[in-house]
């Protein structure tokens, strides 16, 4: 059974097959798709690991290094989709390089790289 997000943001459940993929889903070779699901299995043993030392009464300093990984972890994961989405879905896929639209999809990626490091 899958859930989706209602507008109020509680869960409803539903059956049936998935939806038709939006014209904005990820778009990932199946190398890059395999990097980013692993980038988020570690990030999911970082948190367990982090819940783990909060029910054993952990180190206070280990919880909080790992929670600074966590997040460095998350960021990095939110600029490489950002990116992709914005060369992807925000410039024409065949947009001239050398473009204006395309310059200042490349600075915002800088920009937002920076950002989040």
């Amino acid at each position: 059974m899958r859930h989706a997000e209602t507008r109020n943001g509680a869960r409803a459940a539903t059956t049936g097959p998935a939806t038709a993929p939006s014209p904005r889903m990820l778009k990932h070779s199946l190398r890059e798709k395999t990097k980013l699901l692993n980038r988020v299995k570690r990030i999911r043993g970082q948190v367990t690991a982090v819940e783990d030392l909060i029910e054993d009464d952990g180190d206070c300093e280990m919880a909080l290094h790992t929670l600074a990984a966590c997040r460095g972890a998350i960021n990095s994961l939110m600029a490489e989709i950002l990116e992709d989405h914005i060369r992807y879905h925000v410039v024409a896929p065949g947009a001239d390089p050398n473009s204006n639209e395309s310059l200042a999809a490349e600075q915002l990626v800088d920009i937002v790289k920076s950002y989040l490091r």
